[in-house]
């Protein structure tokens, strides 16, 4: 999808530097927090250590320490604060003007000129209410997803919530537990603990007296307990994800478009406003005059009337409703949209960067192979009651899946497997499993040269990036009533009896949702912490063909430039750390990529924040949650194909729609520069401008926004919409001046005063209305039922309008007739006739577009 990759961009600009003010706020009242409780923690009255390890902290410690705020309380919060959200989509430029033309024309005008109105709480209230859903989802389903944690306190053992940990608290661990602090290590049994949300790395940790144990980690094996040091803001996971939770936008090309659109009308707006009010004015006998007759209200309506129609107040509803829309969609299919332009920005994406560990695959072990060499009977029974046990690690605990009945018999002895050892033994005395039995990597279980056939069995599946575990046998060697102790175990004389491979288990979307992506010309690569051989064969398995073991991100060079030469050639990269992932995502950025980044960890987080779309398992750590732009709630990889197909949906459709509203920009502003340099009355009242907006732009532009459009991304929204509006706008409003100009040349004689006037307005409405509609038509193509249905629709509401007594009264309208009717079907009929030429034009050099 990238044409432009060689090409080098300047350096994006960091969103960081210039925060917004509540984003400041909330960093001061953090680092005041952190100094408040390093003083606390000073005042805190001395522990006995001795004591404290048997027993815990008392009530009236834990009580002294919550009283300091030494809690474990962390704000697992979406990026933005409700105030945050409601002054976003409440205090913009656009509802700024039109509040203060609405006040305007109910202090000086009819209320029926107000309709606008309706348009700035519309547009206001659907961007608060779904930002405000989403982070309400996000909130509840942090809470969903809390840990409880297990402390020692007064000598007994309580569960508590996280945010109830204090300070000095011990932590009693177990498998399966997640670490809710950091603490100090303070007895340990074989304890080995998963870092893999912090590092990336999958491989366990074994943790010894004295070691640290990090919050968001998780026990795998063993069992110990530790003395909390660290908690809430302070704790490691915290500290590593502070610069991810600061806020910023979505880089959606439809919103930075928008945006620069309401920029440039801005600018313009100033000069045009003075020049329409003084035209005006002047219109209505000069600026003493009018203000001693009272006519400068008049004046006043129909400039802002002016201003109301330069301002394209719909395209910003549209364009939110188009995206709200969207992100109730995929909210029924369990994507969580935190930022409502996500849904574009997938749809742009040209280079996917997936993470391996909880987003490929599952984060848990498969059993993908046995081998048998020499069966001993009872050898399926050891491996269920391996698999079975309470403190199974990972590997161990993928055996249940196969092997499912255990021994009736209670173990002789048994030896606790560690990553020193790299093996678990067990003795059954007697029955039909009888004998000692080690499961364990098989050059550390097998003697050195002794049985070559299942060392070299082993080394392939090890080269295949695949975990190789040999289950070893041999007759019963200790005496009934004398268990030898772990550092008395022997490993001579052991026999192969089934070699076990092992592989994460891969999520089993991801291979058809990649394939999906290659087919869209996305490009894909996997970047993870594990081992590069491991990450290599998880690849593979998603479909990824390619040479070698993947790259050591050890030997990535730290220059982006060097580093994106590099990335140029290698798709699958292991060893890389929580830096290296967001370096890597700034460096194909610096190479013209728009990248997504997928991951499930809080080393992922800076990565996830700083891609232009960071994409979460709905499992993963809340802080990574926070972060990303989309939140895949239940997992599941086979829902991004839908993000891509909405996010093209909404791209295609506002697009189609910006071409309406800006084709009335674009008259509006010419006639309200001609006008004013000529000192002529505003051809229409606010309220005919009402049903101009509403009957050619405003209703076909909802449901046109709202169709199926699977067009894939094209860039420059801009530019095709500009060179589509820029020469329509310019057509309707040559036909407007001109039936205006001969309204005011060849007046009427049966009418005067204010009837000429309104005969006047409503051969120019009826003009702008025709025209409006055949662009329309022109956008709406090709017709099927229902684009056609709504087309007619338009034309049959002109007809009711034109032909309801109320309705003509409602709004000011009196059907001209004789040659200024002629004139109006003349000139209405040349503009359609321009129209058409135009688009057909357009249509060939590809700055227009017919859905697919």
């Amino acid at each position: 999808m990238n044409q432009t990759a060689h090409k080098v961009r300047p350096p994006r600009r960091d969103l960081t530097r210039n925060k917004p003010k509540d984003t400041l706020l909330a960093e001061r009242r953090e680092a005041h927090r952190r100094a408040a409780m390093a003083a606390a923690r000073g005042a805190l009255a001395p522990v006995d250590a001795t004591r404290l390890a048997a027993r815990g902290l008392t009530a009236a410690q834990v009580q002294e320490r919550r009283a300091a705020e030494l809690t474990n309380v962390v704000a697992h919060e979406s990026s933005r604060s409700i105030w945050a959200i409601v002054r976003a989509n409440v205090f913009t430029l656009f509802n700024t003007v039109l509040g203060s033309c609405l006040v305007l024309v109910l202090v000086v005008g009819d209320p029926r000129d107000a309709l606008f109105g309706f348009i700035v709480v519309a547009n206001a209230a659907i961007g608060v209410v779904q930002e405000y859903r989403a982070k309400r989802t996000l909130d509840k389903l942090a809470v969903l997803h809390a840990p409880r944690a297990r402390v020692l306190r007064d000598g007994a053992e309580a569960e508590l919530a996280v945010a109830e940990v204090v300070h000095d608290d011990v932590l009693l661990l177990r498998t399966g537990d997640q670490v809710p602090a950091d603490a100090t290590i303070l007895a340990s049994e074989a304890l080995e603990i998963d870092e893999s949300l912090l590092t990336g790395e999958s491989d366990p940790v074994t943790k010894s007296l004295g070691d640290a144990a990090l919050s968001g980690s998780a026990v795998v094996a063993g069992y110990g307990s530790a003395r909390v040091h660290a908690v809430g803001a302070e704790s490691y996971a915290s500290a590593l994800t502070a610069e991810a939770r600061r806020f910023s936008l979505v880089n959606s090309e439809i919103r930075n478009s928008i945006n620069r659109i309401i920029l440039y009308i801005a600018w313009a707006l100033i000069p045009i406003i003075l020049l329409v009010i003084n035209g005006q004015m002047s219109a209505h006998g000069g600026w003493r005059a009018a203000i001693a007759t009272g006519d400068w209200r008049i004046a006043v309506v129909s400039a802002v009337a002016s201003i109301v129609a330069m301002i394209p107040e719909g395209l910003v509803l549209l364009t939110s409703i188009s995206f709200g829309m969207a992100a109730v969609t995929l909210a029924r299919k369990q994507v969580l949209v935190q930022e409502l332009p996500a849904v574009e920005g997938l749809a742009r994406v040209d280079m996917v960067c997936l993470d391996k560990t909880g987003t490929l695959t599952e984060g848990r072990m498969e059993l993908a192979d046995t081998t048998l060499f020499s069966p001993v009977p009872g050898w399926e029974l050891v491996l269920a009651w391996q698999g079975a046990h309470p403190n199974a690690n990972a590997t161990a605990a993928a055996l249940v899946s196969a092997y499912t009945s255990p021994p009736d018999q209670l173990p002789y002895s048994e030896v606790h497997f560690s990553s020193a050892r790299k093996y678990s033994a067990v003795t059954f005395g007697a029955g039909p499993a009888a004998g000692d039995w080690v499961l364990g990597a098989p050059e550390v279980v097998l003697a050195e040269g002794s049985h070559p056939e299942a060392l070299a069995a082993s080394y392939e599946a090890s080269g295949k990036g695949l975990r190789a575990v040999i289950l070893a046998h041999r007759e019963v060697t200790a005496k009934v009533g004398d268990p030898a102790s772990d550092a008395e175990f022997s490993l001579a004389g052991l026999n192969p009896v089934a070699l076990l491979v092992f592989r994460e288990r891969v999520r089993p979307d991801a291979g058809a949702t990649l394939e999906y992506f290659r087919q869209q010309g996305v490009e894909l690569k996997i970047i993870s912490g594990d081992n590069p051989r491991t990450v290599a064969a998880v690849a593979r398995d998603v479909g990824f063909s390619f040479d070698g073991d993947g790259y050591d991100a050890r030997e990535l060079p730290d220059d982006l430039e060097a580093m994106a030469d590099v990335l140029e050639r290698e798709n699958v990269l292991g060893r890389v750390t929580p830096e290296q992932k967001k370096s890597i995502v700034q460096a194909l950025q610096s190479r013209d990529h728009v990248v997504a980044m997928t991951g499930d960890g809080v080393n992922d987080a800076l990565a996830l924040k700083h891609a232009d779309i960071g994409i979460a398992m709905g499992s993963g750590a809340a802080a990574t949650k926070a972060v990303s732009r989309l939140v895949l709630l239940d997992g599941q990889f086979s829902h991004l194909p839908s993000v891509v197909a909405e996010g093209r949906r909404v791209i295609a459709n506002v697009e189609r729609v910006a071409n309406l509203f800006l084709t009335k920009t674009t008259y509006a502003i010419i006639i309200s520069v001609v006008i004013g340099i000529l000192m002529w009355r505003y051809p229409f009242l606010p309220r005919q401008l009402s049903i101009v907006s509403s009957m050619t732009i405003g209703i076909p532009a909802f449901f046109l926004a709202l169709l199926p459009n699977a067009r894939r991304y094209q860039p420059g929204f801009l530019r095709r919409t500009l060179m589509f509006a820029i020469p329509s706008g310019t057509i309707v409003a040559a036909c407007i001046m001109a039936v205006y100009s001969y309204a005011l040349t060849f007046p009427n004689p049966s009418l005067s005063g204010e009837h000429l006037i309104r005969e006047a307005q409503t051969a120019v409405t009826m003009t702008v209305l025709l025209v409006a509609l055949w662009v329309l038509g022109a956008l709406a193509r090709p017709f099927d039922k229902w684009r056609a249905l709504l087309v007619t629709a338009m034309v049959v509401g002109l007809v009711l309008v034109m032909a309801v007594p109320f309705a003509r009264t409602f709004f000011a309208l009196d059907i001209p007739s004789g040659g200024l009717l002629a004139a109006t079907i003349a000139v209405t009929a040349a503009g359609c006739v321009a129209i058409e030429l135009l688009y057909r034009f357009l249509k060939k050099r590809g700055a227009v577009s017919e859905r697919e």
